[in-house]
């Protein structure tokens, strides 16, 4: 499954926007993710939404990715 990154996520994967990462659930692509790129799991611990097909999902690792979803990996953003 391929997910794109947005922002600063893309400098701790090399610049890459979108990467190819395996798993079924949000929590399973995130293992995979700092599996393949050590240096995200800062960002990932800032917080970071994820979005399926268009539905945003925070705290929710255990949400299923359906097959052929469009999944993006976005930043927290910081303001007030």
């Amino acid at each position: 499954m391929q997910i794109r990154l947005s922002g600063i996520l893309c400098q701790a994967t090399g610049g890459a926007s979108t990467v190819e990462v395996s798993g079924a659930t949000i929590g399973d692509i995130l293992t995979s993710l700092v599996q393949k790129h050590p240096a995200i799991q800062e960002h990932l611990d800032d917080g970071v939404a994820v979005a399926v097909n268009g539905e945003i999902y925070r705290d929710r690792r255990d949400q299923v990715i359906p097959e052929g979803s469009e999944v993006f990996l976005l930043p927290r953003i910081e303001g007030g």
